[in-house]
């Protein structure tokens, strides 16, 4: 794992590939990788935190391409995935909630066109089928705003993942 100060002094494209597995959003990752150099992590996530806001409908939908479904283990070694199976390794293997997950995750996608997002880093399955059935009465600009800021959270902790 790099550290903070390898990070700081990281020639651009090398500051560049540490942070796109963490929102693979290029305004994003400008501003994240401009603002070095960083006295600490928190500094970091402040700027992760608030960087390229709004984004646009293009970014989300680039940066949901790198986000399997809710209960679907991601493939492949890439960081994205690796990323993601450890975020979603506190979801049940419940056979129950997994087809609750899915059938959540079907109504979802119908309904908006795309997967549904959320940071499940420290939820249970139940948590997040709770919020799923909430979020699927949003209209589509409230559930914009709220995918937003689950990009944001996703890619803060994995920031502090990082660098932490």
């Amino acid at each position: 794992m790099p550290t903070l100060a390898e990070f700081n002094a990281a020639e651009q494209p090398a500051a560049v590939a540490l942070v796109r597995p963490c929102l693979d959003v290029d305004r994003w990752i400008d501003a994240v990788v401009d603002g070095r150099p960083y006295g600490d992590v928190a500094a970091l996530v402040d700027v992760a935190q608030t960087a390229a806001d709004p984004f646009t409908d293009a970014e989300l939908d680039s940066a949901l391409r790198h986000h399997p479904r809710i209960g679907e283990r991601a493939g492949g070694a890439s960081a994205e995935a690796n990323h993601s199976r450890s975020e979603q390794s506190g979801v049940s293997a419940d056979d129950d909630v997994q087809r609750r997950l899915a059938e959540g995750n079907r109504a979802y996608e119908e309904r908006f066109g795309h997967v549904f997002l959320i940071r499940a880093a420290g939820r249970s399955g139940e948590e997040i089928l709770d919020a799923l059935e909430q979020r699927l009465a949003n209209d589509a600009e409230t559930e914009k705003s709220i995918m937003a800021e689950q990009l944001r959270q996703i890619a803060a902790l994995r920031l502090e993942g990082i660098f932490g």
